[in-house]
């Protein structure tokens, strides 16, 4: 296991602080399980954006303009979002 000097704002340090007692654990198993997540996190957007680069837009498109035009099934519809203000 390796041990690095991590640096943090005195507001986010209290609020990992905070958050490790909620959750009733360390605050070094807390900071590695979110380092850990954003690790992952970091993994699949840029595997993503691998794929999408490798996409064809001709192609999709071909095959969407194949799907027949019907009214979507029960369930399915799209609701109108209600705007706040």
């Amino acid at each position: 296991m390796t041990t690095y000097p991590l640096r943090l704002a005195d507001h986010v340090m209290e609020e990992a602080r905070r958050a490790a007692m909620e959750d009733n654990v360390s605050l070094n198993q807390l900071l590695s399980a979110f380092i850990a997540d954003g690790i992952g996190h970091r993994r699949a957007i840029m595997s993503l954006k691998t794929r999408a680069e490798r996409g064809d837009v001709d192609a999709a498109l071909a095959i969407l303009a194949k799907a027949p035009d019907v009214p979507p099934e029960a369930g399915d519809e799209i609701v109108p979002r209600k705007r706040s203000g």
